[in-house]
Order: C-alpha cells, then sequence, then structure tokens
C-alpha cells in the first residue's frame, strides 16, 4: 500500500511519521538534527522507519524558525500590523520599529537577526514619505535579509526601485493597511510563506545543495497550524457545537500556543478586524531549557508562585537553561519540570487570549491538547497536575471550563496539516480521528 513520510526537520530533532493512504500511523521515528548537512537526519529516520519509496512531506523550523522584523511608520499600527501577520503565518516577531530609521534603528534591526524585514506604512494615497526613507535605508545599508513590502501602494513601485537598485530581495504585495482603521495582513501573510521557503531555508546553511529546500513545503508552526485547523473541522463534524480547539506547545526554547475557531459559529463572536479565525501565538522566552528563568521571572511577575517557590524555581531554571541537553533523572526532577511547564502553559495561554481578545467562542475551548516532550513522558499523574494547575487558573477557568483534555503522544499535528495541506484532507482528518480519539472527561 502507498505510504507518505511527513517530516518535520527542527533545530534540535529530525522527526518522522511513516502514514498509510488509508490515513493509518504505521510508525515514527526521530534522530537528532544534523547541521551543516540536515539531510543525514532524514536519511537516517528514513531508514529508522523503512520509508525507502514512500512519498515525502517535510516542514521545518530549523535554524530558528522564521524571525520577522517589522519597519512602520506609527508604533501602535506597526506592531499591530506584525502581530496580525504573526498570528497565522509561522512567524517570530523579533523586532517592531516606527518612523524614520536613523543609524541607532538600524543597529538595534541587525541586532535582532532577522530572517526577514516586513516594510509596511502609509495607507494608501496617503503619506508615503516614512515608507520610502526607510526603502532608502534598507536599501543601501547592512540589512541583507528578504524584505516583504507591503505599504502604500501609491509607493510601491518607488519603493521596489529604491531596494532593487541595490540588489536587494524584495517581494511587494497588497498594503496590510489599506485604509485608516482597516488591518488586511492575509496578503502579506501569503508572501511571508513564500519567502521563507524560496529564500529563508535555502540561506540558513542547513544542507550543500538544493534537495533540502525542494523537500519543504512549510514553516512547521505554519504545518502544525494547519492540522489543528483540520482537528477543529473533525471535531465540529461529530457534534453540533464542539467549542474552539486550543494547543499548548512546550518547548525547551519557546511556548507556542494555537487556537482554532474555523467552525465555531461565527455570530457568537465579537470580530476583530483582520483576525484570522487560526491563530498562533509564539512566546520566546517561555520555555522548558533555553528559556526557563523567563518562566520563573514571568510568573513571579504575574503573581503565580510564591516568593519562596520562586527563589526554588530560579535556581532550577538556571540550571537548565544552562545544560540545555540535561534530562532529570529522578522524580523530585521531573516534578519541577511539570511544574515550569504548567507555569509556562498557563502565561503563554493568558499571552494567546489577550492577543487574540479572548476570541473562542461563547463556549471557549471545546478541546486543549498538550503538546512537546515533557507531556508525552510525564504519565497519566503528571499530565493530571498541569490540568489541574491549567484549570484552577483565575484567568483560563472560564475558557476551559468545558475543555477535554489529550496529550498529543504521536506527535500527529504537524504530518496532518502536511497532508491536509498536500490535498488529502481525508487522510489527515483519519490520522487525527485515530491518534486523538482518547479525550479526558473535563472536570466538574
Amino acid at each position: 500500500m502507498p505510504t507518505v513520510l511527513c517530516l518535520d526537520v527542527g533545530s534540535t530533532w529530525t522527526k518522522g511519521s511513516l502514514v498509510s493512504e488509508r490515513g493509518v500511523l504505521l510508525g515514527t521515528a526521530q534522530h537528532p538534527t544534523t547541521p551543516p548537512e540536515v539531510l543525514d537526519g532524514v536519511r537516517a529516520v528514513t531508514e529508522d522507519l523503512g520509508a525507502h519509496g514512500a512519498e515525502v512531506l517535510a516542514c521545518s523550523s530549523a535554524g530558528g524558525g522564521l524571525r520577522l522584523a517589522v519597519v512602520g511608520q506609527e508604533r501602535l499600527v506597526s506592531a499591530e500590523a506584525a502581530y496580525r501577520v504573526a498570528l497565522s503565518a509561522g512567524a517570530k516577531v523579533v523586532h517592531v520599529s516606527s518612523g524614520e530609521l536613523d543609524g541607532a534603528g538600524l543597529r538595534t534591526l541587525r541586532a535582532s537577526r532577522p530572517d526577514l524585514v516586513l516594510l509596511v506604512g502609509g495607507t494608501d494615497g496617503g503619506d508615503a514619505s516614512v515608507l520610502l526613507h526607510n526603502a532608502r535605508r534598507l536599501a543601501v545599508n547592512r540589512v541583507t535579509c528578504p524584505i516583504v513590502l507591503a505599504g502604500n501602494a501609491s509607493a510601491r513601485d518607488e519603493a521596489l526601485d529604491l531596494l532593487r537598485g541595490t540588489g536587494r530581495t524584495v517581494v511587494p504585495t497588497d498594503n496590510v493597511l489599506p485604509d485608516v482603521g482597516e488591518l488586511a495582513p492575509g496578503p502579506a501573510r501569503t508572501a511571508i510563506r513564500e519567502v521563507f521557503l524560496d529564500h529563508v531555508i535555502g540561506g540558513k546553511g542547513l544542507s550543500r545543495g538544493p534537495a533540502f529546500r525542494r523537500l519543504v513545503r512549510a514553516v512547521t508552526p505554519d504545518a502544525v497550524l494547519a492540522g489543528v485547523s483540520r482537528l477543529s473541522a473533525v471535531l465540529a463534524a461529530g457534534q453540533d457545537a464542539a467549542g474552539a480547539v486550543l494547543v499548548v506547545d512546550v518547548g525547551g526554547a519557546t511556548t507556542d500556543v494555537y487556537s482554532a475557531v474555523s467552525t465555531v459559529d461565527d455570530s457568537a463572536i465579537e470580530r476583530t478586524v483582520a483576525l484570522p479565525a487560526d491563530r498562533r501565538t509564539v512566546e520566546g522566552d517561555l520555555g522548558m531549557r533555553w528559556s526557563a528563568p523567563g518562566v520563573v521571572a514571568e510568573a513571579v511577575t504575574e503573581r503565580l508562585v510564591t516568593s519562596a517557590e520562586a527563589a526554588s524555581l530560579h535556581a532550577e531554571a538556571g540550571r537548565r537553561a544552562a545544560e540545555v541537553d540535561w534530562v532529570p533523572g529522578d522524580a523530585e526532577q521531573v516534578a519541577v519540570d511539570l511544574r515550569l511547564a504548567g507555569l509556562a502553559a498557563v502565561l503563554a495561554v493568558r499571552r494567546h487570549l489577550r492577543l487574540v481578545d479572548g476570541q473562542l467562542g461563547p463556549r471557549g475551548a471545546g478541546l486543549l491538547v498538550l503538546s512537546g516532550g515533557v507531556f508525552r513522558h510525564a504519565g497519566d499523574a503528571g499530565v493530571a497536575e498541569v490540568e489541574e494547575v491549567l484549570r484552577a487558573d483565575p484567568v483560563l477557568r472560564p475558557v476551559l471550563r468545558e475543555a477535554a483534555v489529550l496529550v498529543d503522544a504521536s506527535y500527529v499535528l504537524a504530518p496532518a496539516g502536511l497532508l491536509a495541506s498536500a490535498g488529502r484532507a481525508e487522510v489527515a482528518d483519519r490520522l487525527l480521528t485515530d491518534a486523538l480519539s482518547h479525550r479526558a472527561v473535563p472536570s466538574a
């Protein structure tokens, strides 16, 4: 029977899932990612799964994922546009600037190490001076990453000539702010995805030839978001009011949160302009290893821990940040990891809800999926502990009151997203149904 090998090439691990054409998960494997030739890790996973000859669908966040910097005209509008774009483009916003770029601004921009710059500014037919000034400065300075130009349409051709005149890679698209109060991030999101595939993946020194670039179809968060969207559709097909799907993925460096409300009754949601139905946010200061100190610092700020617990967790977080490959060897250290994971999840979901204006529909989340190695290895008791922390949080309690909880133990969301995006929605749906069919009962 024909099979499909779904690959996720991450910065640390290359993961593979072998799926039959009927949507049955035949096996999974992982191997450390192997830069400067990541295809070595891909071949190792393929060998482990006996997947030679299988069709291959791949996504990647290797090399740190997709780092987005925004150069705009007005701070609030630029920041809002950036985050609206990043909500579903698989990007992490690492820098936002406003007004005319000067020397200090350019140095700060370069220091953020963006993979691409989103250049915005002005409504269509409005003031073009800031956009053109910033295009000139970017054209002649040492900012060499690709640029997505999504500003004032009336100044687009002139800005494009300025940038391309010095050899910059530029992708022009529609304005993210076509009129006052009207945000339209869709075309910019599409352009960013194209730039990621055409320029970023191929430009990070991850592989010696073009084969890896041809293999990768999406940035990993994009693939996961597509999988979350399919999961929402599967659940909605089985019941009248499934509620939103909320996914929390706690990693070593970041905690990503995904929410899908595309199948929730639109009339029950107060809409925000240009807010995508399926969204993703990334918290770069919340993680289990590199960013563990950030979890403790933010937990203190939001008064989630006592001063005594904070002191203890601060020491543990420092150890984890200094030894990112460290694995807990006893029950006490496993408990610390679970505590950090629970705090990271609470903080990340709180931020996500703020950014999407709490719009998950009248029932809140119908399903909460916990993803990440800390949850896959936690056991039932450990997962129950984290679930209790999430449900007890006063901010999250209304959102999770009807939510069932499960763990993505087989890591199927990214493969399902790859399959769905490749025109195999039925295969993706079967994979999700089989792997995520065991749902915990919501707490009373």
